[in-house]
């Protein structure tokens, strides 16, 4: 995959960066970054953070060395922060500033309102790549909708102790049910494994909600290279065209 790494950015950047988008045609790009606190525990959560601002980072650079314009939505439950898309290199270090610093007011997710955003503030069709940890539900029909006017695309990025709950005792969890705070004990072996199955549930779903709507996927583990699945999804999303 040497040949597409673009030198021209890593040399400036000091970073490989991929030049991922091929097409000549100038695109308008969008990027919509979950920036709420989903993670229950907070033990790795400046991994996920960490990883979300990477991938935005590469795309965003291979938009800008396609003469793209790129622009950003920050959302949480609600639309945090707007950027309209622009093109030009001091328009996306303040994108990468921004997306590095960036401390939303809320630490709920509510992915449909960004896809409702998304949807109203751009009248003509952008190519549109959600970035999330997808820890949210009801937005299926929002999916749809905006997949039909957009070229969109879902990067899910998961932590394993997403998928897995540690043994640690009484831990206080956000419930999204009852929009309350819950003390549950860890220490139980049915707690750990109802969790465990729920969230082995929403992967399910969540695949097939991305299949429904017609939006191509990639899942992104943190501490693995996310290299080989964004280089996967563009190699999928170039062979349907």
């Amino acid at each position: 995959h040497i040949r597409n790494i673009d030198w021209n950015v890593t040399a400036r950047f000091n970073h490989p960066y991929i030049k991922i988008f091929d097409e000549e045609r100038e695109l308008t790009v969008m990027l919509l970054v979950d920036v709420s606190g989903s993670n229950e525990f907070g033990s790795r959560q400046w991994l996920k953070e960490e990883m979300m601002t990477e991938i935005a980072a590469v795309l965003a650079f291979s938009a800008i060395q396609n003469n793209d314009k790129v622009g950003v939505i920050f959302f949480s439950d609600r639309i945090e922060k707007f950027i309209p898309p622009k093109k030009g290199l001091s328009h996306i270090l303040r994108i990468i500033r921004e997306l590095i610093d960036f401390k939303p007011e809320s630490q709920r997710t509510n992915i449909a309102e960004a896809l409702r955003f998304l949807t109203n503030a751009m009248k003509k069709r952008c190519t549109a790549f959600l970035i999330s940890d997808f820890m949210d539900t009801g937005f299926e029909d929002a999916l749809r909708i905006a997949g039909r006017k957009h070229d969109l695309a879902a990067l899910h990025i998961i932590d394993p102790r997403d998928m897995t709950i540690p043994d640690i005792g009484m831990v206080r969890m956000y419930s999204k049910e009852t929009g309350k705070n819950m003390i549950v004990d860890t220490g139980s072996r049915r707690v750990r494994n109802d969790f465990a199955s729920n969230a082995q549930k929403h992967l399910i779903w969540l695949d097939a909600a991305f299949r429904r709507s017609g939006v191509d996927s990639a899942r992104f583990t943190t501490g693995t290279d996310y290299v080989r699945p964004l280089l996967g999804l563009f190699k999928a999303r170039g062979a349907k065209r």
